[in-house]
């Protein structure tokens, strides 16, 4: 969840991975994942910089993860 909320906006490799407080391979391996279920997309800037940013999806999956935290936790 928190590598989704992190990616809300452009984010470079190492950032979300510190923001989302993870060790390298597990932030690799979050993010391989996230990337090949559509959840996070990496992004080409024209100065060739690479960020991931959360998809649609992502988002949708984010607020329904939310909606059941709330259901649950109040």
């Amino acid at each position: 969840m928190d590598v989704l909320s992190v990616a809300l906006g452009d984010v470079k490799f190492t950032h979300l991975m510190y923001r989302a407080n993870l060790s390298y391979s597990t932030h690799r391996k979050y993010l391989f994942a996230a990337l090949g279920k559509g959840l996070i997309s990496k992004v080409h800037n024209s100065d060739g910089s690479v960020v991931y940013r959360t998809t649609e999806k992502g988002r949708a999956l984010l607020e329904k993860l939310r909606d059941a935290n709330y259901s649950l936790f109040g």
